[in-house]
């Protein structure tokens, strides 16, 4: 028979948010500036993931590179 752990077993619930960044020069930047965006107003971000990335483009040019970036956060007790 398998004892049962003294220790409450921990639940962890995360809330997923999704952000755009934007940047002129790279799509790197562009996810970069929506992670720190986010960490002005969300504490414990654990995950990013970049879920697409596009470019704005005016006169033939591209002028953005956009990253939609999916991040998590954990709920706090």
């Amino acid at each position: 028979m398998a004892k049962k752990s003294s220790k409450k077993s921990a639940e962890t619930v995360y809330k997923i948010v999704e952000v755009v960044g934007s940047s002129p020069t790279s799509w790197e930047d562009a996810a970069r500036a929506a992670v720190e965006a986010a960490a002005k107003t969300l504490r414990n971000l654990r995950v990013a993931e970049i879920t697409k990335l596009d470019m704005k483009i005016e006169g033939g040019k591209v002028i953005a590179y956009r990253a939609r970036v999916s991040m998590s956060f954990k709920y706090e007790d």
